[in-house]
């Protein structure tokens, strides 16, 4: 199951063969009798006990980003519940290098990525674009913009 909220990160998903992908905007996975083996939390909106209650005994959760908070417990609770039973639980947290930043770039110049800019703040609302994300809101990348006359 790929839990991405934006059709993008359900495309992709799919293509990658998971199966069902469901976006968070529209259905709470955690709240059914449902299970699943994978969980790929691209948003990562759900506790981990929620998301711990979603998976099969053998399961495994994977996060991507989210809210800092559920960043945190997964990476410092997911190994320890790791330790306790079958199922597997961290993150997973990029390192950016220069040829694959170079790449991205060719493949959005190339019209091959398109990224999906849900909302801009400026430099001097910063705070509110986290409280904005945090909160859950934000449907696509929030843009923090600075501007040579903006001032912080």
């Amino acid at each position: 199951m790929c839990n991405s909220g934006c059709n993008i990160g359900c495309n992709i998903g799919r293509s990658l063969g998971a199966d069902p992908v469901i976006d968070y905007t529209q259905a709470d996975f955690t709240k059914t009798e449902q299970r699943y083996d994978l969980i790929l939390a691209a948003n990562g909106y759900h506790s981990l006990a929620a998301n711990q209650r979603a998976l099969t005994p053998q399961g495994i959760y994977v996060m991507t980003g989210g809210a800092t908070a559920q960043m945190f417990e997964a990476m410092l609770l997911g190994p320890w519940r790791s330790k306790q039973g079958g199922q597997k639980m961290g993150n997973i947290l990029a390192k950016p290098n220069q040829k694959d930043l170079i790449f991205m770039k060719e493949l959005i110049e190339a019209g091959k990525v398109t990224p999906v800019i849900d909302r801009r703040f400026s430099l001097r609302e910063v705070a509110d674009a986290i409280h904005y994300v945090e909160a859950g809101h934000a449907k696509g990348k929030v843009v923090i913009t600075v501007a040579q006359n903006d001032k912080a």
